[in-house]
């Protein structure tokens, strides 16, 4: 499984904080995604998302959300950017994150359905990079928003080059990359 380690250097305007995340949960911080369907409009309203627990009568408790989403990355489809956090619905214990919210802030997670903050360009030290990157390559996306090192994807079709790898992968697997997209 691919994940950012706390090693990371960005610019807060190479941040798009627009999107919920669409897709199956948990999606981790790392993940490649990509705009889905019309992608954001600025006269978009909120979504409603639901109940926030159980429905009871003469009651309104619903749940908000965002319109625009984003979902994985697949070969050959051009990312947006990449997860910087975590998506989850639940805690380690099997709680709800979204009766507990400070709970979400403290794992550096968000709960589906709120804006989950996407990079575009910046140095991460990432951890599950396919392939054997080496310092200059191009670092590529695949398959379920991974970073590879090798440049054809799954049945033959181009991956999509998203930045460089500074170095090779360390004895842990973990390789620093150079995002930009």
């Amino acid at each position: 499984m691919a994940t950012l380690l706390p090693f990371r250097d960005y610019d807060e305007k190479d941040v798009i904080n627009l999107f919920a995340f669409s897709g199956t949960l948990p999606a981790t911080k790392g993940t490649l995604v990509k705009v889905q369907g019309g992608g954001f409009k600025a006269t978009d309203e909120l979504d409603m998302l639901g109940n926030v627990g159980a429905a009871f009568g003469n009651t309104v408790s619903q749940r908000y959300g965002v319109l625009a989403k984003v979902s994985i990355a697949a070969t050959g489809e051009t990312p947006l950017g990449m997860l910087l956090f975590d998506v989850k619905e639940t805690d380690e214990n099997g709680e709800q994150l979204k009766f507990n919210p400070r709970k979400a802030s403290e794992m550096g997670c968000v709960v589906s359905g709120q804006v989950v903050p996407v990079v575009t360009r910046g140095t991460f030290r990432y951890s599950g990079a396919l392939g054997t990157p080496a310092g200059g390559g191009t670092a590529y996306g695949t398959a379920a928003g991974v970073i590879t090192a090798v440049a054809t994807g799954v049945g033959g079709g181009a991956n999509i080059g998203v930045g460089k790898f500074l170095g090779a992968a360390d004895a842990d697997g973990f390789v620093t990359l150079k995002l930009d997209l």
